[in-house]
């Protein structure tokens, strides 16, 4: 074998072994964490760096809104902390939603690495926690300044040592300081792992530098994603979608350009930015947007800065998908969530028979608390006060020879929190939580079921809800190539009465709180399902015998 080879052969070792790095930095922080949004549901991020800033290997566990927001966002911190001025032992933290992953709820770690005296990567991870102060995980504020306490580029801990006062000032600002310290002591322990891995790994091939093995890496991912656009149609498309908003609806419109090896979509036109925390930062509008367009071009290629660098984005700022500070964005996902959906439609016309149909977009942050200091203090006089989250998902639309998956996040990626562990933290209870039955869009291949939920106390109290998140209750998930859209979003009191916005909203003594989740879009005509799998799903009772007779011309 010749050495050019073997030489190729080391390469893809080591790019490999980076791999394997940044997951167990990824695996130490699912197990460490004290939010149940982040160890059972893997709402987080790791990645490594080149001494550039450029994102060169990212963990297989977490989700493109973190991931991809975070390739861009070490190098901010580069223009308030020089790399000469970095020594062994630093780490430094931000949660600023422009310069990080959009929202305040998620503290970015970044790590510089050495071996010996020199500097030769950085880790960086994030993770959403529970609590941040300001009006909480709500919809309602009306500027960031209200959502919580941003903390600029700062050092966390410095050569080894915890900054004990920004950490404190951090913690006095938080409802649940024990779950934020843990969250990010765990952020902090996950780089020191990837660190510590990433240092092993480099003695073992004898490398004094990483630059040569980035360099590769990144050429041979952008050039991959450059030779998958090269094989697309040349030409542009447009597609709108309808979203609920808050105050008003809005419309999200964007434009695919392809042009020999890039592509550009541009999201000019869009509605202007909501007076509610729904809008999406330009960072993570980003994130959403790039993972659409490579989730159907290059799905095979890794994703770094730079596969990323093929993709170009244009928004105008002011917009929902480009809010100008201190516009509010607590809920970014409800707009940045339905990104991936809008450039599909247009991919769908590029490409048509190809991209699946829209899905329920934004998961559905169940928001919990007891109802201390939002009813008459005597309503809670005995009950135990409690803020914690779980997760409402719906379903993916259908696919080209596949129906969309049941109950799955989608673009998110995100899993779900065990009802068992919820109920352990507080005196809240899942009545029920099962499929619903024809909520997914009928088609040949069918959307995927959503489910619905019902939540009570088991005290004779209220509790609180924060709807900040619901979306899809008046526009649904629209199906593909003559599918049909998917059942729309609700929510509502086990009494009857709904819930109509992205409010908090309270729940009385011995009522309970019933949510029915969007389900994803259908994918080809409803007459040319296959009659075996229909008759499957009708004995499976996923679709009724009444809506088979209406939608798919059933006559068993």
């Amino acid at each position: 074998m010749s050495r050019q080879a073997l030489d190729a052969i080391r390469t893809q070792v080591m790019w490999n072994r980076l791999i394997a790095v940044v997951e167990e930095q990824a695996q130490s922080l699912l197990r460490t964490a004290f939010g149940t949004i982040t160890r059972e549901a893997g709402d987080l991020s790791a990645g490594v760096y080149d001494t550039k800033g450029n994102m060169i290997a990212q963990a297989m566990t977490g989700t493109p809104g973190h991931v991809n927001t975070m390739a861009t966002a070490v190098a901010h911190f580069f223009k308030r902390f020089p790399q000469s001025t970095m020594k062994p032992g630093d780490v430094f933290i931000t949660n600023d939603p422009w310069l990080g992953t959009g929202h305040l709820f998620d503290y970015v770690m970044m790590t510089p690495v050495f071996l010996g005296r020199r500097l030769v990567a950085f880790f960086a991870s994030t993770c959403h926690v529970i609590d941040v102060g300001g009006v909480g995980m709500t919809a309602k504020a009306n500027s960031s300044f209200e959502e919580g306490t941003l903390i600029p580029h700062l050092m966390i801990r410095k050569q080894g040592r915890l900054n004990e006062e920004l950490l404190s000032v951090i913690l006095a600002n938080s409802r649940s300081p024990v779950e934020v310290k843990g969250d990010i002591l765990s952020l902090i322990s996950a780089n020191d792992t990837g660190a510590r891995r990433l240092v092993e790994m480099m003695k073992e091939f004898r490398l004094a530098s990483l630059d040569r093995l980035a360099a590769h890496i990144l050429k041979q991912s952008e050039a991959g994603a450059r030779a998958a656009i090269r094989a697309l149609p040349e030409g542009e498309w447009s597609y709108e979608m309808p979203l609920d908003g808050y105050e008003r609806e809005l419309t999200l419109k964007s434009r695919l350009t392809i042009r020999k090896d890039k592509v550009t979509v541009d999201f000019s036109g869009s509605s202007p930015a909501s007076l509610f925390g729904i809008n999406s930062p330009r960072t993570y509008t980003h994130a959403y947007a790039v993972f659409g367009l490579k989730a159907v071009i290059a799905p095979h290629v890794p994703n770094n800065i730079g596969s990323l660098s093929c993709f170009d984005l244009v928004t105008e700022p002011g917009t929902i998908v480009d809010p100008i500070r201190p516009s509010p964005v607590t809920a970014r996902h409800v707009i940045g969530q339905m990104l991936a959906d809008s450039v599909f439609g247009c991919l769908a016309q590029a490409l048509p028979g190809t991209v699946q149909a829209e899905s329920a977009g934004p998961i559905w942050i169940l928001s919990l608390y007891s109802a201390h200091g939002r009813v008459p203090p005597a309503e809670t006089a005995k009950a135990k006060p409690f803020a914690v989250i779980n997760m409402g998902l719906g379903g993916i639309g259908g696919r080209p020879g596949k129906d969309g998956l049941a109950t799955t996040a989608f673009p998110s990626g995100v899993g779900t929190i065990p009802i068992e562990v919820t109920e352990t933290q507080c005196p809240l209870y899942f009545r029920r939580k099962h499929y619903l039955a024809d909520s997914g869009g009928a088609g040949r291949w069918r959307g995927g079921l959503s489910q619905v939920i019902e939540i009570a106390n088991r005290e004779a109290a209220p509790f609180a809800i924060s709807a900040a998140t619901f979306d899809r209750i008046h526009n649904p998930a629209q199906g593909r190539e003559g599918g049909l859209a998917g059942c729309t979003g609700a929510a509502r009191k086990g009494s009857g009465a709904s819930l109509p916005d992205k409010g908090i909203h309270i729940i009385a003594p011995g009522d309970s709180l019933v949510l029915e989740l969007p389900g994803g879009g259908g994918f080809g005509p409803p007459d040319k399902r296959d009659r075996t799998l229909l008759e499957q799903d009708i004995a499976a009772g996923v679709v009724t015998t009444g809506a088979a007779r209406r939608d798919y011309g059933y006559d068993g």
